[in-house]
């Protein structure tokens, strides 16, 4: 297992205020260009904010011989001690290989995780019993819905690998943040320059969204030039931020 110290507290607030749109610009300015999840969307939109550090388990390809109904009577099976492993605050991300003719859990496991204090899931596959999820307090990210189980199309296999979900690279440890336009996954060791970022981001695009929605151009405002960085300068010292 992979082990990571604990992210700062400052982090962590600073990634439950910013938005995805914000971090993939500032991954985008560090020169990391595929880091959006595309394709996913939150299942309850209700609890469609998620923040915690990957806990990854990855599937192949199901066979006939192997992925049977029988082998659920294991309680060691790699899904279920996925779902059985992951730790409070942490989010299960599985590779699903962008597969969604069957599921890759269910509302029993999702359950589970809740009750274990995990921040949230996030597939590139299905989810069945999707009623189930739409109202679930725990953010869950998924491709669609299917109600055939797993066993028809994945088998899991290796839980805190490398992985590939939608086409992004996850690595056990990376911090995953989710809001209602999708998932980004946060390279571990960038997660405290990126969210001290993203916050003084979000406070310029703040001011110039106001200046924007009061009738100011685009031209030297968005982006701004040296007045409007003055202006949203001195707004900051009579605020107290910055």
């Amino acid at each position: 297992m992979t082990s990571h110290p604990p992210m700062r507290d400052s982090t962590l607030r600073a990634l439950n205020s910013v938005s995805t749109a914000t971090l993939t610009s500032q991954l985008m300015a560090r020169g990391l260009r595929n880091t959006f999840l595309a394709g996913l969307t939150p299942l309850n939109p209700e609890r469609a904010r998620l923040v915690g550090e990957a806990f990854t388990l990855r599937c192949i390809p199901s066979r006939e011989d192997l992925d049977v109904l029988s082998v659920f009577q294991d309680y060691d099976h790699p899904q279920r001690k996925a779902v059985e492993s992951v730790p409070p605050g942490a989010v299960l991300v599985v590779d699903a290989r962008g597969k969604t003719r069957a599921a890759s859990l269910g509302h029993i496991l999702a359950t589970r995780l809740l009750r274990r204090g995990a921040a949230g899931i996030v597939t590139d596959g299905a989810v069945r019993d999707s009623q189930g999820f739409a109202t679930l307090d725990l953010p869950t990210f998924a491709a669609g819905a299917a109600a055939t189980t797993n066993l028809a199309q994945h088998h899991a296999v290796d839980l805190q690998v490398p992985i590939g979900c939608a086409e992004v690279a996850v690595y056990p440890g990376d911090i995953m943040v989710g809001d209602h336009d999708g998932v980004v996954c946060l390279p571990r060791e960038l997660a405290d320059e990126v969210a001290d970022a993203a916050v003084q981001q979000e406070r310029l695009e703040d001011f110039i969204l106001a200046k924007v929605d009061g009738g100011a151009p685009l031209r030297g405002t968005y982006p701004p030039d040296q007045h409007t960085l003055a202006e949203y300068q001195r707004s900051t010292a009579d605020t107290g931020e910055g």
